[in-house]
């Protein structure tokens, strides 16, 4: 069910903006924006979204948690997972994170 979810969005952004193709991350399915990830689906059935170290997180109307794959190693700067139980702001933040993906790389 949350990969179902996540391969819907995954589809409607490939189709509907040209620089947007599928992927992988860490082995996981991703969405890259000329060829660069900015959202994934995680072994732990979350959507993790590239947002940034200093993205305000309190502005969003979700919780977020800091992604981190490693036992012995801290977070991945940047990246924050959201569980299945918001999938309702899975696509915003997909929105969200393509945007700020396409401020840096144009």
């Amino acid at each position: 069910m949350e990969l179902e979810k996540f391969m819907e969005i995954r589809e409607r952004y490939c189709i509907k903006y040209a620089s947007v193709t599928e992927g992988k991350m860490m082995s996981s399915p991703a969405i890259h924006y000329k060829n660069k990830v900015f959202a994934f689906f995680s072994k732990k059935h979350k959507m993790v979204f590239k947002l940034g170290k200093d993205f305000p997180l309190e502005t969003l109307d979700v919780e977020l948690s800091e992604f981190s794959p490693f036992k012995t190693k801290r977070a991945l700067g940047g990246w924050y997972e959201a569980n299945f139980e918001d999938q309702e702001h899975w696509e915003d933040l997909t929105y969200l994170a393509l945007n700020l993906i396409q401020k840096q790389y144009g």
